[in-house]
């Protein structure tokens, strides 16, 4: 992968990351749950996450596959992310493995 697509790629993870921190009280408060507990699911300490709710702390990669999938998961909060129809696009491009590397793979 070339520094322009990875860097392209990073720009939208950082935009994603920020899209999904804004929804978090928004979901969290829908499924009726505590800063602790939906820590406690994804696997950070309670000030982590509470950090990340409020903005104060870039959120991980990894962190923000966790929340999406805790709230894609769940029917109650899948229907509120599925009304950010550029969110969830972008999200389903980035996990997808580009089809270049699997070319380049597939030559070696």
């Amino acid at each position: 992968m070339n520094n322009s697509v990875r860097n392209e790629r990073e720009t939208l993870k950082t935009e994603l990351s920020d899209r999904l921190i804004s929804l978090l009280p928004t979901l969290r408060t829908y499924l009726g749950i505590s800063q602790q507990e939906l820590a406690e699911y994804i696997g950070v300490t309670r000030q982590t996450y509470c950090a990340l709710e409020q903005g104060k702390r870039k959120m991980a990669w990894s962190v923000f596959l966790s929340l999406f999938l805790f709230f894609y998961v769940n029917p109650k909060t899948r229907a509120i992310m599925e009304e950010r129809p550029h969110f969830m696009n972008t999200t389903h491009s980035l996990l997808q493995y580009p089809a270049e590397l699997l070319q380049e793979e597939s030559v070696r």
